[in-house]
């Protein structure tokens, strides 16, 4: 591991998925500019292929997938020597991103210092805030992507008597591009799936349909179906039911003016005239830009959907409506707390530095930190006294114990493989992926079927 220097900031980023990735690693840059960047996938089923890491376009000067253990043990090592990081990101779900609290906690417990830890959200948080909030308690800082989340994650940590002092206001990292300044030409409506959201196959067969419909019934519009990943890939939830199989048995096929889209999602809201989604984190992209977004209501505005998140901001909408030629007007206030209003509406080459202040206080929190020479100990909220039914089964997925020490047999496995074995690893886990995804996309669905005769 090169050594640290003064002058240029050392970085690592742990991601579980692709939109993690993005986000960690994008947050980085944000939060500490001009730095070195290692970034660590963590190995498991969402573990990105090069083509989603392509498709992201977030760059580190080094990428290398890893075990939860093996990352413990590599930032520990260079607290020990002197030669570790400064910041330490964990872009990770809320389950690892405790593990890893744990287990650096255990590992730092002799360090004469130690990197700061950064932790947070991808996006919109719509479901299980508590859960995943105290299972991010502990880290030096919990970003919060708005003023609203703050004013969540705050309460939450109150109301379980922990600190809330971590908690951080700032943006998601991945918003700007340049603003909406007018239709198209073919006027495009881009339909932003997502792998979860909804679940059950007629639901999602709906909305492709209404998709289909609505291309049929504007001709002279492109409708894009945006899809995150390619069947065999995962992202961060499980995709049951691809939109792409979903389209191969549409009747009648896909119109001419209708396909399905990969790539980028800012270089696909560079010609995008109206936003359809029912969740997607796509939707505070494209608000952000002043797009036209519709955030859809025909499966009912539901938790389970996660677009009562965006109750109040003027955007909810349905196909019927979209069909008729409706174009959603979002509220300003709404927009502000969620911090996407910066550049609604602005002029083109509008300086976007209002939304880079965004980030000034976690610049400014991290730095502090960094600077502050001896940081106290992590101190999450679970621990084998708060939470002994439930933090023992979190940490041992990540061969941890319930004090963060390394299992036995774990930590004795070789962290790295070469020549071939590591072909042999490499086959192993792909095909045991496979038959992973086999079970989730075809076996479990039929046995869902099966129970409801």
């Amino acid at each position: 591991m090169p050594s640290r220097t003064t002058s240029t900031p050392r970085v690592a980023v742990l991601a579980d998925s692709d939109t993690r990735w993005k986000w960690g690693a994008l947050t980085a840059y944000r939060i500490q500019p001009d730095i070195h960047l290692d970034g660590y996938l963590l190995r498991g089923r969402a573990t990105p292929t090069v083509r989603q890491l392509d498709e992201v376009g977030a760059r580190a000067d080094s990428l290398r997938e890893i075990r939860g253990i093996d990352f413990v043990r590599t930032i520990a090592r260079g607290a020990d020597d002197g030669s570790g990081y400064d910041v330490v990101v964990l872009a990770c779900v809320g389950g690892a991103v405790q593990a890893m609290l744990h287990g650096l906690a255990r590992a730092w417990r002799t360090a004469a210092t130690r990197p700061v830890v950064v932790t947070g959200y991808v996006g919109v948080v719509y479901e299980k805030l508590a859960d995943g909030l105290l299972l991010r308690h502990g880290a030096d800082v919990v970003l919060a992507n708005s003023r609203h989340d703050a004013d969540r994650f705050r309460e939450v940590y109150r109301g379980v008597g922990a600190d809330d002092g971590s908690v951080v206001e700032c943006a998601l990292p991945f918003l700007g591009g340049e603003p909406y300044t007018g239709q198209h030409s073919p006027y495009t409506v881009v339909f932003a799936a997502q792998p979860s959201v909804p679940e059950s196959r007629n639901d999602r067969t709906y909305l492709l349909r209404r998709a289909v419909e609505h291309a049929r019934k504007h001709p002279d519009r492109e409708v894009l179906i945006k899809l995150r990943s390619k069947p065999g890939e995962h992202t961060t939830h499980i995709e049951e039911l691809p939109y792409q199989k979903l389209a191969a048995k549409a009747p009648g096929g896909l119109p001419a003016n209708c396909r399905l889209v990969y790539g980028n999602m800012g270089e696909v809201l560079d010609r995008t005239d109206l936003m359809v989604t029912v969740s997607s984190t796509a939707a505070l992209e494209s608000l952000h830009r002043g797009i036209p977004t519709a955030v859809l209501t025909d499966l009912g505005i539901r938790e389970a959907l996660g677009n009562h998140s965006f109750l109040g901001s003027g955007c909810l909408a349905s196909w019927d409506e979209l069909d008729a030629g409706h174009r959603p007007e979002p509220d300003a206030d709404w927009l502000a707390r969620q911090g996407v209003a910066p550049v609604l509406g602005a002029p083109p080459g509008r300086s976007l530095g209002e939304y880079e202040k965004a980030f000034d206080a976690a610049r400014a929190r991290v730095t502090e930190l960094r600077e502050a020479g001896h940081l106290p100990p992590l101190t999450p909220y679970y621990t084998p006294r708060t939470a002994p039914g439930y933090l023992p089964g979190i940490l041992a997925r990540h061969g941890l114990d319930p004090h963060g020490e390394p299992i036995a047999g774990h930590a004795d496995a070789p962290e790295e493989t070469g020549g071939l074995r590591r072909v042999a690893r490499e086959t192993v886990r792909e095909a045991a992926r496979g038959a992973y995804r086999h079970g989730v996309q075809r076996v479990a669905p039929a046995i869902r079927r099966w129970g409801q005769l």
